[in-house]
């Protein structure tokens, strides 16, 4: 059970923006795994999208300036890597979010690994802008390592795909 400070660290978190996708919290991306307070100093556990993610510094100094601007200067930011993060922690509405800011979201884990060879192969990710499932890869590697980049044969634009993990 959260006690009340918790609650309010927690709430002080949910502002912390990934670099990457400003358009998420870390919390919405699952990033965010706990906070606690020990000898009046706050621990903030995260857990980065993978183990060379460029943008797991950023983070850590912006939970710390976040929580030294709201009365907080005492704070250590913990990195866990087990268990790896998945993109199965973002939740329908930070799906939506992504969506909206023209990223295709991904499709939960459990929907690749229960599909055959074949499904895989023939696996499209839908247009964020237009809906159509008429899409194409371009590359493997979008704009970060943890987005693939997609064009849509209907609107011709092209978008990333956040790449399912």
């Amino acid at each position: 059970m959260q006690s009340q400070e918790q609650v309010k660290l927690l709430e002080i978190l949910s502002s912390v923006a990934d670099p990457e996708i400003p358009v998420l919290s870390i919390d919405e991306m699952g990033i965010l795994r706990g906070v606690a307070i020990e000898h009046g100093r706050v621990k903030v556990t995260i857990t980065p999208t993978y183990s060379g993610c460029p943008a797991i510094d950023q983070i850590a100094q912006d939970v710390s300036t976040v929580l030294a601007d709201n009365g907080y200067p005492e704070s250590e930011v913990l990195l866990v890597l087990s268990p790896a993060w998945t993109t199965d922690w973002m939740s329908d509405e930070s799906k939506q979010k992504l969506r909206d800011y023209g990223i295709a979201p991904p499709c939960r884990t459990t929907d690749l690994s229960q599909s055959s060879e074949e499904q895989r192969l023939l696996f499209t990710a839908p247009c964020p802008q237009c809906r159509s499932l008429n899409t194409q890869i371009i590359s493997q590697f979008g704009s970060t390592a943890c987005k693939a980049l997609w064009k849509c044969n209907q609107c011709k634009e092209p978008f990333d795909y956040f790449k399912p993990i």
